[in-house]
């Protein structure tokens, strides 16, 4: 693993979205993720496509996850969230961004076609991951047991409450939601994990520091993988100074 630290959140994001420009022609499918700590990222990038530096039309990508029972177009789900924010303001082929979808928390079949959709197109040339508070990727929570591949999920309290500051209330909030397990996620060539704010220090300890590979961290099985870049920022890095 490679640790980047940037001056704050703005040049951690420069400098996350200018290794994914250097090697911008090796990438056909992009893993995206999302969450406010990839926007600075995309924001650099959508600049980039404007300044005629990478354009995205030869590019696919796959979403890391989506809420189950939100209305499509809904304001909080992770397709409108993409489109928002990265894919009407740049000039990618629409028809060929996937994000996971399933009809209900029963639906197991919309995991299998998702997993199938991934290792069709030759899996993630890169992965953007976010991480949480405890550790968690995508919707991969702290659990005794952890999905390898696509699938449904039930929420824990703790993303709940979370997630709420996005919705009126916690009741709100999707209580399932459908996930690349974190098999489907280390499939990937390369990995970009971002973290910003001290709150994340914790969690990114357990990765740098720790010898365990353990559910109940699940960024720790990042250390099975051979290509992590870690961008974090000064305070992060104060924390695990201390």
């Amino acid at each position: 693993m490679k640790l980047v630290v940037g001056k704050n959140y703005d040049d951690m994001s420069k400098l996350a979205a200018e290794q994914m420009i250097e090697n911008w022609n090796e990438i056909k499918v992009l893993g995206l993720a999302t969450g406010s700590t990839p926007l600075g990222l995309y924001n650099e990038l959508i600049k980039a496509n404007k300044e005629g530096r990478i354009s995205f039309k030869d590019k696919t990508s796959v979403n890391l996850d989506e809420y189950i029972g939100l209305p499509e177009g809904h304001k909080e789900s992770y397709r409108r969230f993409m489109d928002d924010n990265l894919f009407d303001k740049v000039d990618i082929d629409k028809s060929k961004t996937f994000v996971p979808k399933a009809k209900d928390e029963n639906d197991i079949n919309a995991g299998e076609e998702y997993e199938k959709l991934v290792q069709k197109l030759g899996c993630q040339d890169i992965q953007v991951l976010g991480i949480g508070e405890n550790g968690h990727i995508a919707f991969n929570e702290p659990t005794p047991e952890l999905n390898g591949k696509t699938g449904i999920v039930k929420l824990t309290q703790s993303t709940i409450h979370a997630n709420s500051r996005f919705f009126n209330n916690e009741e709100e909030v999707p209580k399932y939601a459908i996930s690349m397990g974190m098999g489907t996620i280390l499939q990937a060539k390369e990995i970009i994990l971002l973290a910003s704010g001290k709150k994340k220090a914790d969690a990114i300890k357990k990765l740098l520091c720790d010898d365990k590979v353990t559910t109940d961290c699940p960024v720790t099985f990042l250390k099975l993988h051979k290509n992590v870049t870690i961008y974090i920022d000064e305070d992060i890095k104060e924390e695990l100074d201390k």
